[in-house]
């Protein structure tokens, strides 16, 4: 996810196809997509295995919390595979590995969530079309990443990790089937618009982490039972929900005049940072 673009080498378009020579970072953004499809297939499970016992409702806390680390690692291996293939370089096929694992991880996934969510609490089509705003949202976020010039000190859009976040933060609230669908749609909406959500540096970088730090706290303090499950599941998600909604709001109270980065934008080959 923090990769630079610099760090990757040059891509050579050739007919003929690369060796397949997987370097240390590659490996990190592999385990991303494994740890994505794992997540899909923790929650399919534990569904399949609820129908089969004839009961209905949301799953079992710890059939979520386990997607939900799963997803959790799958963001940590996203984080480090870029600081990997800038401190010992990446291959050549590095960037167009992490945007198809990204798609698994914090596409497919969240977006499998939301159905699961919406098949337990019986909300018809609705979930079913946000599970897909979110889906091509992602899709569409990295796409448009991919074309963006390097050294930008903002992200045009909301994170797709954060936003993949965000949609499980709104799953595990669990509320009203129409209110939960619209915060969806707009997490999806986010991803794919013009809000500028600065890259943490200095200070703002340890606050956001710090935020990002004491939200998964609280939350993994509630899957493991601890008391006040219920105030520690709402701090969690709203710590969350929180970090995403102010950065924006932060950044046009702060700005003056135009970016330094605001320029001719020219197409280059992608890179680990979405």
């Amino acid at each position: 996810m923090t990769a630079i673009k610099e760090a990757l080498p040059e891509v050579v378009r050739t007919d003929a196809a690369p060796p397949v020579r997987l370097v240390l970072a590659d490996y990190l953004t592999l385990g991303n997509a494994l740890c994505g499809f794992m997540a899909v297939w923790q929650l399919a499970a534990a569904q399949a295995g609820q129908m089969e016992a004839g009961l209905h409702g949301p799953l079992q806390r710890h059939d979520v919390t386990a997607a939900v680390v799963l997803l959790l690692i799958a963001a940590v291996c996203d984080l480090f595979d870029g600081r990997v293939a800038r401190k010992l370089g990446g291959s050549g096929m590095g960037a167009e590995l992490d945007n198809l694992a990204d798609v698994i991880s914090f596409g497919f996934a969240p977006a499998f969530f939301v159905v699961v969510w919406g098949s337990s609490s019986g909300g018809g089509v609705l979930p079913i079309a946000a599970a897909a705003a979110v889906l091509l949202a992602v899709v569409v976020r990295l796409a448009r990443f991919s074309c963006q010039a390097p050294g930008a000190r903002y992200f045009t859009g909301l994170p797709s990790p954060l936003g993949a976040m965000t949609v499980i933060t709104v799953v595990l609230l669990d509320p009203p089937g129409h209110l939960g669908t619209a915060a969806i749609l707009l997490v999806a909406w986010l991803m794919v618009s013009r809000v500028e959500y600065p890259k943490p540096r200095g200070r703002m970088a340890y606050g956001v982490l710090a935020t990002i730090l004491a939200g998964v706290a609280c939350l993994t303090a509630w899957a493991a039972d601890a008391p006040g499950g219920a105030a520690l599941l709402y701090s969690g998600c709203g710590l969350l929900l929180l970090l995403v909604l102010a950065i924006p709001f932060h950044v046009m109270l702060t700005r003056r005049g135009p970016r330094p980065d605001e320029a001719e934008v020219v197409a280059v080959p992608p890179a680990r940072e979405h």
